[in-house]
């Protein structure tokens, strides 16, 4: 016998469970003049006023998770929501939002330029951070720290193992540019002409005829430093079979002798 699908059961009661709410959190993380940067606002209330933050806040009754993550995404920074934003996790750990018990569901965004940044609702200001400053000396509010690091191992996973690196950059890019996304995402120095080769050379076994990057034929503006400006690609269809680059592995340090 079937059961009466999405009815309330007689005789329950809600008063009986504890309540909380739910909030979101976005770490917009984008390349800036070479640098891995995060997207932070500053708090205008309490609890935390005056602290940097991740962008978000609480879910409404008639939103779907995803619609509260681009609501409060516009509303406190001006930023539209990109292609790319999903959900990495969800923190709820008691005591750790001084109002209430709070669970908040995280998610990564990852753009080329966020544009016109525009404080609005809470937020007192917006700005972009170094990543190493805001997660090394950057006090930020709730549990941010532990979000936003969480989100930058995501990220630097995601890098071997599906196209999240050209999220990083605009349609057409210099290789120079997606390789400082690997650097920086992996803190690990990578040889350009190994970089180049992995991006425009496919191996005997890959299945698909597209390439990683194509030629465009044209250069980026020239540099105030002077020099030759760097070719421009377009991001290729294998990406699709298998990322091009594998992550640096540390050499196992050798037990000290006795």
């Amino acid at each position: 016998m079937s059961g009466s699908g999405g009815s309330v059961p007689k005789g329950y009661d809600s008063s009986a469970y504890p309540s909380f709410a739910v909030t979101v959190d976005i770490v917009i993380l984008t390349m800036w003049e070479g640098r891995l940067h995060v997207l932070l606002v500053r708090r205008g209330r309490d609890p935390y006023a005056g602290t940097w933050a991740l962008p978000g806040g609480f879910k409404r009754p008639d939103e779907t998770l995803d619609d509260a993550a681009r609501r409060e995404l516009r509303e406190e920074t001006g930023v539209i929501a990109p292609k790319h934003l999903a959900q990495f996790g969800a923190y709820g750990d008691p005591g750790r939002d001084p109002r209430t018990n709070v669970v908040t569901v995280a998610y990564l965004a990852v753009m080329p330029d966020p544009g016109g940044l525009r404080a609005g609702t809470d937020a007192a200001a917006v700005r972009l951070w170094p990543v190493a400053d805001a997660v090394e000396n950057l006090p930020l509010a709730f549990d941010h720290h532990r979000i936003l690091s969480d989100a930058i191992d995501r990220a630097a996973e995601q890098l071997e193992q599906t196209d999240l690196a050209t999220a990083f950059v605009g349609e057409t890019f210099a290789l120079s540019e997606l390789q400082s996304v690997y650097e920086e995402l992996w803190q690990a120095e990578i040889d350009p002409a190994n970089f180049r080769r992995s991006l425009t050379t496919l191996t005997p076994t890959t299945a698909s005829p597209d390439s990683y990057v194509t030629p465009t034929g044209k250069r980026a503006k020239a540099s105030p430093r002077g020099g030759r400006p760097p070719e421009l690609f377009r991001a290729g269809g294998a990406w699709s079979t298998q990322p091009p680059v594998r992550r640096p592995r540390r050499p196992k340090e050798r037990p000290d002798e006795a």
